[in-house]
């Protein structure tokens, strides 16, 4: 009788996840667990379509949470990146700050303080695979959405339909669910980042290659900002951050298809440091210009009783190294609202997720706003406290 009423609000209700992102393959995990008939729709043409990014560290109390309760933390144990969590700070000459590769391996699974790399390719194949053989539908980019009849109707830039009870969104900071719930538009910052990739980096830039030594690497000086990070298939991404005008991109005369242009202007920006930093944007041939945008903090809506958003699509905000967690632990709320058998309906299911959703995303939003210009263009003190913090004496 308990496990016939804790599925009752979904029982014969079709759910469309659209998004095939952390967020919406683990909820589609999770919800199929408590025997949910859920589909997934993903822009993506297939599993193997695209690079995924960068590394993605998970965290104790989120990300490595939700994988625990979707019984995949084994998966996960094969598959993250052993000593990618290290860390190296230097300055724009190379002179290193902060060293935490000779105290890796001081925290394991278990500690809170252990906070895993995987590859983000590797999360995601890891969640796909434990899904139902189906459940994803690929090549589908939603480009309508129409309630009618008491169901929502889908139609897809492939030309394909599809129809659904109950529609939840985690497309992403570029949501097309989140327009069916709120007009308010995204802000800017006021910081952008300039993101490379590079394959090969052991022979394109093997200075870089060892001083990140397959960790983290971020260098800081000149108020200027640079982070490396490895790929788990043996390549790196970097990200170059500064202070921009909105539109930059446009009004800036840098034609961002051409690598050598984008290439000759982050030399100049960088003119001072390490030839190494140099080495590694010659060693770049595809630049990706990312304004840095988060949602209003006051952001709220009027819940519905058939649609409702996780992850960056409710919460955008800047890189702060909580997005992905954030977004699989929206996931479990979400389903636990869904399945637990506490409230009488749909409506009442999705107002408390919601009320959880921004009641932790507000602070960590808030905070990470404030603080933007100490990231993109940190001073000297934002410097000195940063290295402060990832030491572990954040109050000295």
């Amino acid at each position: 009788m308990e496990t016939s009423k804790k599925i009752n609000l979904l029982h014969e209700r079709q759910i469309a996840i659209v998004g095939g992102g952390p967020g919406g393959l683990a909820l589609a995990r999770l919800l199929q667990l408590e025997g949910a008939n859920v589909k997934v729709y993903e822009r993506d043409a297939n599993q193997k379509a695209r690079i995924q990014g960068a590394i993605v560290d998970l965290h104790y109390h989120s990300g490595l949470k939700v994988l625990e309760e979707a019984g995949l933390m084994d998966a996960f144990k094969i598959r993250y990146m052993q000593g990618a969590d290290r860390f190296r700070v230097v300055d724009q000459r190379a002179n290193i700050l902060l060293d935490d590769f000779i105290q890796s391996g001081r925290y394991t699974f278990g500690d809170e303080h252990f906070r895993p790399e995987i590859d983000r390719g590797a999360l995601r194949d890891i969640l796909i695979d434990s899904l139902l053989p189906g459940t994803v539908i690929w090549d589908s980019q939603l480009i309508t959405l129409n309630f009618s009849n008491d169901r929502w109707e889908m139609q897809f830039r492939n030309g394909t339909f599809a129809s659904s009870d109950l529609v939840i969104g985690c497309e992403g900071y570029r949501s097309r669910i989140r327009e069916y719930l709120t007009d308010i538009k995204s802000v800017y910052t006021g910081a952008a980042i300039i993101q490379g990739e590079i394959d090969d980096p052991k022979t394109a830039c093997p200075e870089i290659d060892h001083m990140f030594n397959n960790g983290n690497l971020m260098a800081m000086g000149q108020e200027k900002m640079l982070t490396v990070q490895p790929r788990g298939d043996g390549g790196l991404t970097f990200y170059a951050a500064a202070m921009y005008p909105e539109n930059w991109e446009k009004i800036s005369g840098i034609n961002f298809n051409n690598p050598e242009e984008v290439c000759g202007y982050l030399i100049n920006f960088y003119n001072g440091w390490h030839p190494a930093f140099h080495q590694l944007f010659k060693a770049c041939s595809h630049f990706t210009y990312r304004p840095l945008n988060y949602h209003p903090l006051k952001l709220r809506w009027q819940t519905r009783s058939n649609i409702t958003i996780l992850g960056d699509a409710a919460h955008l905000m800047p890189p702060n190294g909580e997005g992905v967690n954030l977004a699989m632990l929206d996931a479990l709320d979400l389903s636990n609202c869904l399945t637990s058998g506490a409230y009488q309906n749909i409506e009442a299911a999705l107002k408390a997720y919601e009320e959880m959703m921004f009641a932790r995303a507000y602070p960590i939003s808030e905070e990470t706003v404030a603080g933007i210009k100490d990231f993109a263009s940190p001073n000297e003190e934002s410097i000195q406290k940063l290295i402060q913090i990832f030491s572990g004496n954040e109050n000295v």
